[in-house]
């Protein structure tokens, strides 16, 4: 297979890696200058950064790249290595997958083959090897008559149907034959055994480590989905079909297959749910289901802006499998020969059965190949789940030399030219059926459904999306829920949801409203009071519109706690926002409803308080009674008076199993947006403990422990009750690593360590990041002695050259693997003239200046510092202004952005322009040019 002449860019591109591939080894040196390897090493390069990383790690797998290597053998003596020698088998093998597919050794079937057949080696050598040790520790789960039992393995997707992408998920699915309960020294519940060692074999594949990961595990086709139990019964799994199976669970078991466990018992439970899957007559309502479904598809596409999606996008991979799928459906349960796991030989059975003519199985047959090769080389780039088109010219011409084209420009015709034949054949099946437009009311148009209804209606109304809209809406008016309602149930619904669809057409957002009320009433439906709440506040469905019309994230809250909606009230919703005291004082009255004693009923009081206030704090920002800087300010303390009352309750609970430890305390400490007052919904929590006790002091309970243990409990279950789920939520997500040493360091310091360490290792980023460090809880000694710890170390002196230099040399390092910023988009947070840039200012100012103007260290909060550092004659008045105006502009649009669930990248306007150009001057005026190289 020659290599064709490569354009400069290429060639530019390809030399250092040889380069450095020939510098870090002989042995690939070798390869390298021979003319028979050469080509077939620069292919490698030039079509995988995987391979490439690859090759610097292990050299000597070039030699024997092509072998197809036994899976590693985990010793129970050698568990601590199991997952190293997972993950460094499935990138070997891996390596030789991309090798054989760029090099022509193999075509795209035997690939995506070769994938699967991986996937499964690691999922059953890991599966033997845990099994051994389960069965060790708690014996084996017998049936009724003493058999022993293994756990199923379902694969479903494209490992179920042997064509698993190069990078791609693995869906899988666990079940077992029957109840029972293990013989072993410890024995275990069946239900227990199965859940426990499916979590561990999820771990064992999916966890991230030093090495990577071997497989990403996706659970979420199981029943009931992510809410459902890890792992069913035999039984189980067949009542679930009989009684909850939805219509895309149909198309998902299609492709279900046994990949590893007992394969033979997999196999019987297949056969026994063949009739949920394949009807035993014509079965055209498969039709509407895809429809339905192809319509979120299309929606979600267009949303997201997927149009060059190889897989979601038109014409692509999915119009295949949703087209070869329906007919499988359709006629799949006269005509067994039709039941094919693996697409390409569903195709071709359906060409045999005569559904599809030869020339249409051909085409979307070649399409596939084409579009999965694509597909494939979009992954093997950098081992990524990746399925769009990229759009940096380097990457395409990588792409077209090594897919054997002349250009980009040539690929993209081929795969336009394929994309079209698929959504001409696509279309010639599922068009939606047309019906005479007709003028509607609203309401008589939803009586109607989901049979009846003239979808026009909508359109005349004021939507946009009249297929997507319409298909949602006939999916909620069939779904279980409506049909559960009472008759007075169910005309209370009649009145309430034509109601909200003329308020939807009307709002911010029509179409984006819609699918959010609809996931709202789907929660409510059972709850008549609620339904009734909105037919008798008007104002209540009003704001209930505007709000789930303008914020994805508070129509999911209001989704997942309906308690939210009496929010909506006019007393609640347009009253005072909220300041700190009256926070504290809700608070209070929350804590005192619940039972100290009882950590849930505290757990669950803390949840509804804060879920409460965040959304209150959230519609008085939405409606623009008070700025963003007041919604950050306020989500801070709200934050604050949380981990307080946490505190409070993870210390009795400690107390009470160990006692107190005499004459001593911890603080709590806030970093981040968190210590900087400027807390995000939906951020998670920065948190740094520090303790100050006698070397040798013991708690005083009847389980004495010594102090570093004791705060260190404490400060694990703080950790942990903040991260509890409840019915209400969870709290806070936390993040400990900018603790002292990091991931590596203790959880929690004593003040003399955390001094010392300030003084003699610290970095200068972790200084920075004490400008904004606050505590949050704790006792006042070890409050005050943190504070004269900070401010020692904030007012040292420095070089401020040396310290300019550690600036901007952490900031460029930042923006190059953070800032998300692009041709068309601005990113708020990591861009350049950005909020993080802003920050960087600031603590640069504070590191330079305290030395000589110690007020400098008490401030945190960013409008603060900004007024410290022009007191101190940092900066000049006029620069203060633009930094404030430039910071309320930036924390507007990202609260905006964070509201609707968006991405902080925003079009740049001149009002952010202008913002961006202050923060910008200001920094070069300091001399903190924070650009990247590449940009100045």
């Amino acid at each position: 297979m020659p290599t064709p002449t490569l354009p400069p860019a290429l060639a530019d591109f390809l030399a250092p890696r040889l380069e450095r591939l020939a510098e870090a080894d002989p042995g690939l040196a070798a390869a390298i200058a021979d003319p028979a390897r050469r080509p077939g090493i620069e292919r490698l390069l030039l079509a995988s950064d995987f391979a490439f990383d690859a090759l610097q790690r292990m050299p000597d797998w070039l030699d024997g790249i092509e072998a197809d290597i036994a899976p590693p053998r985990l010793a129970a003596e050698d568990e601590p290595q199991w997952p190293a020698r997972l993950r460094r088998y499935r990138r070997r093998q891996s390596l030789r997958l991309v090798w054989r597919d760029v090099n022509g050794l193999d075509d795209v079937e035997a690939t995506l083959a070769g994938s699967s057949r991986l996937a499964e080696a690691c999922l059953d050598t890991a599966l033997t090897a845990l099994e051994t040790q389960f069965v060790q520790r708690h014996g084996w789960v017998r049936d009724a008559a003493g058999t022993a039992q293994r756990l199923v393995v379902f694969g479903l997707g494209k490992l179920g149907g042997g064509e698993l992408n190069f990078s791609s998920d693995i869906d899988l699915v666990f079940a077992y034959p029957e109840g029972g309960q293990s013989d072993g020294a410890r024995p275990l519940d069946a239900e227990t055994w199965f859940a426990r060692f499916g979590q561990r074999l999820i771990q064992l594949l999916d966890e991230v480590t030093a090495e990577g990961f071997c497989h990403r595990v996706d659970m979420r086709l199981r029943p009931f989905g992510a809410s459902g139990r890890l792992a069913l019964s035999f039984s189980a799994m067949e009542q679930y079909f009989q009684r909850e199976g939805r219509d895309w669970e149909r198309y998902a078991w299609i492709k279900a297959r046994p990949v590893a466990g007992d394969r033979a018992a997999g196999e019987a439970l297949l056969d026994t749910l063949r009739p949920f899957v394949y009807r035993r007559y014509l079965d055209y309502t498969a039709l509407d289901g895809l429809r339905e479904m192809k319509a979120l598809i299309a929606a979600e596409v267009a949303r997201r802006e997927l149009a060059e999606h190889v897989k979601l996008g038109p014409g692509g991979i999915r119009e295949i499998e949703f087209l070869a799928q329906a007919l499988q459906l359709i006629r799949g349960g006269r005509e067994p020969e039709l039941r094919q796991r693996n697409l390409l030989r569903a195709l071709a059975a359906l060409v045999q059965a005569g559904h599809l003519d030869d020339a249409t199985g051909e085409r979307l047959a070649v399409a596939y190949r084409f579009l999965r090769r694509l597909e494939n080389r979009l992954q093997m780039l950098a081992d990524q789940q990746v399925h769009t088109l990229p759009d940096d010219p380097l990457t395409r011409a990588r792409l077209s030399v090594t897919l054997g084209f002349a250009d980009w420009e040539a690929l993209y015709a081929e795969l336009a030219a394929h994309r079209t034949a698929v959504s001409e054949e696509f279309d010639r099946l599922l068009a939606p059926r047309r019906r005479a437009a007709q003028t509607s009311a609203l309401a008589t148009y939803w009586r109607a459904l989901p049979d009846g209804g003239e979808p026009g209606v909508l359109g005349e109304s004021g939507f946009g999306d009249v297929a997507g809209i319409d298909a949602v809406l006939r999916d909620f008016a069939r779904s279980p829920a409506l049909r559960a309602l009472s008759a007075r149930g169910r005309a209370r619904l009649d009145h309430v949801l034509p109601a909200l669809l003329a308020a939807a057409a009307q709002s911010h957002a029509p179409d984006a409203a819609v699918p959010r009320l609809l996931g709202l009433l789907h929660a409510i439906a059972r709850r008549t009071s609620y339904l009734a709440l909105l037919e008798e506040q008007p104002a209540a469905l009003q704001r209930l519109v505007d709000v789930t019309a303008r914020s994805a994230l508070l129509a999911e809250r209001l989704e997942q706690h309906p308690l939210l909606l009496d929010e909506l009230l006019d007393v609640r919703a347009a009253g005072p926002v909220p300041d700190r005291a009256s926070l504290t004082e809700e608070l209070a009255r929350a804590l005192a409803r619940a039972d100290a004693e009882d950590a849930e009923s505290v757990l669950l009081a803390l949840n509804e308080f804060r879920q409460g206030a965040s959304f209150r704090i959230a519609l008085a920002t939405l409606s623009g009674r008070q700025p963003a800087r007041d919604a950050v300010r306020q989500l801070a303390w709200l934050a604050e008076l949380i981990v307080g009352a946490a505190l409070a309750q993870v210390e009795r609970e400690l107390a009470a199993q160990h006692g107190r430890v005499p004459d001593a305390g911890i603080a709590v400490l806030g970093y981040g947006s968190f210590g900087g007052e400027e807390l995000n919904f939906g951020s998670d929590l920065d948190l740094v403990f520090l303790y100050d006790a006698a070397p040798d002091a013991l708690s005083d309970g009847a389980r004495p422990l010594e102090a570093a243990r004791w705060y260190a409990k404490l400060a694990q279950k703080l950790v942990s009750f903040l991260g509890t789920v409840s019915p209400a939520g969870r709290l806070y997500e936390v993040d400990v690593r900018l603790r002292p040493d990091g991931a590596k360091g203790l959880l929690v310091s004593t003040v003399a360590s955390f001094a010392a360490y300030q003084r003699e290792r610290a970095w200068t980023w972790e200084r920075q990041a004490l400008v904004r460090a606050r505590a949050v809880a704790g006792g006042e000694r070890v409050v005050a002695a943190f504070e004269q710890v900070r401010t020692q170390s904030l007012c040292a002196q420095r070089d401020p050259q040396a310290l300019r230099e550690d600036v901007v040399a952490m900031r460029r390092r930042m923006r190059a693997e953070l800032d998300r910023s692009d041709a068309a988009r601005f990113d708020l947070k990591q861009g350049e003239g950005g909020l993080v840039d802003l920050e960087f200012l600031l603590q640069a100012g504070v590191l330079e200046h305290a030395v000589a103007h110690p007020a400098l260290a008490v401030p945190r909060a960013t409008p603060a510092l900004i007024e410290a550092l022009r007191d101190a004659g940092v900066l000049t008045r006029d620069r203060a202004e633009a930094l404030h105006a430039a910071r309320d502009v930036l924390l507007a649009r990202a609260l905006g952005c964070t509201l609707d669930r968006r991405p902080r990248l925003v079009g740049e306007d001149a009002e952010l322009a202008q913002a961006r150009a202050a923060i910008r001057a200001a920094c070069l005026a300091h001399g903190l040019d924070f650009r990247t190289q590449a940009r100045r």
